[in-house]
Parts: C-alpha cells; structure tokens; sequence
C-alpha cells in the first residue's frame, strides 16, 4: 500500500471522511529539502470540505536543513486517486519524497518548483 505524507487539509478528519469515507491512521513525520508556502484554493467544494481560503503547500529548495512538518498516512490505491482529484493538480504535483524515518511517500509540492 502507498504512503501519502500530508501537511495540510488532507490531516483533518472532516477532509478525509469526504476524501476517503474514512479517518486515516498516520504517524508524525519531516518531509526533506522543503519550505512551506501556501496556494489559493480556487475549487469552492475544496474550500468549503476544508474551511479554508488557500492550501498549504511546499516548494523544494534542496537545503538538508529545510524540514516540513507533517503526517504520514498508509492509503490504498483507489485513495491515491482520491486524493490526486482533491489536490487540485494544476496546482500541486505529486511526487515520491524522502522524509526524516528514512520512509519514501506520495507527497504534492508546489507544480511550479516540483523536481
């Protein structure tokens, strides 16, 4: 099963019962080489799943030091695809990132900075 780690909205158990019909189970984990930066939700049923005007979201800049707190949850591949049409990828793309336990996951970044 894919790992998807998480910084924003997909961690709140109201996004994910919509997302996935269901509360995710995840454990606390650093996403490597990232910044934190925000993008407009411009989809008003995102907006109104997650209460909220703009997404977190992280651009890369390949400092050892740059650390993005977050989730990492273990999903099914049917809520892999769930969560690709939640993401807004016009916005976000999604890629494999190393985080801090040594683990690979899903993560979406900033389209405009993605690797």
């Amino acid at each position: 099963m894919p790992l998807l780690f998480s910084y924003g909205t997909l961690q709140q158990k109201n996004v994910q019962v919509s997302t996935f019909g269901r509360v995710l189970q995840g454990h606390k984990d650093e996403l490597l080489g990232f910044e934190q930066s925000f993008v407009k939700i411009e989809d008003p049923q995102v907006a109104a799943a997650s209460g909220k005007t703009h997404h977190a979201n992280v651009t890369f800049n390949g400092r050892n030091d740059s650390r993005v707190s977050g989730t990492v949850f273990e999903i099914s591949d049917a809520e892999l695809a769930a969560a690709d049409q939640y993401e807004q990828l016009a916005a976000y793309k999604r890629i494999n990132g190393m985080l801090a336990s040594g683990n690979q996951a899903w993560v979406y970044v900033d389209a405009r900075s993605a690797l």
